[in-house]
């Protein structure tokens, strides 16, 4: 990870926007102060995680019940 101030950020954004593109982390900072983080919008799908995530919520909600309450009586509840 990268860190530059911001008047030189401003100065070298070209360069930051490379830096990013190839997988770095910016922080910008002002007076020594970390204020903005500039990341890659290109963040790579990892399927592996996605499905470790998927199978983690199975796990948790399996044996969970609403007891006695039906579905679309809670969904009902506020409506008029």
């Amino acid at each position: 990870m990268k860190e530059i101030g911001a008047f030189e950020a401003k100065n070298k954004f070209g360069a930051l926007l490379d830096w990013v593109e190839s997988g770095e982390e910016v922080v910008i900072t002002r007076h020594g102060k970390a204020v903005a983080r500039l990341v890659s919008a290109q963040e790579k799908f990892d399927r592996t995680k996605a499905r470790q995530a998927a199978a983690n919520i199975a796990v948790r909600r399996k044996g969970m019940t609403l007891g006695e309450l039906e579905i679309k009586d809670l969904i009902n509840e506020g409506r008029p």
